[in-house]
């Protein structure tokens, strides 16, 4: 059974050592939600969720591309 004066919790960490796990963490947390929420705001820069009236179509953006990627090799 674990000493109630010992200085390590359950985990097997003293209490400056969860402090700085806990601030690791969660400064790791906050960086992924930063990262996932510019990503999103791209991607919906790029292609709303909920597209138009008449839908996501190949002639809006990708034919042109393509054209003009074919004009440059022929």
């Amino acid at each position: 059974m674990a000493d109630k004066n010992s200085p390590l919790s359950s985990t097997g960490l003293t209490e400056a050592e969860a402090k700085e796990f806990h601030s690791l963490f969660m400064s790791s947390t906050i960086a992924y939600v930063v990262v996932a929420i510019i990503a999103h705001f791209l991607v919906w820069n790029w292609r709303p969720w909920f597209p138009g009236v008449n839908g996501y179509t190949l002639n809006d953006h990708i034919l042109p591309a393509v054209s003009q990627l074919t004009s440059m090799f022929s």
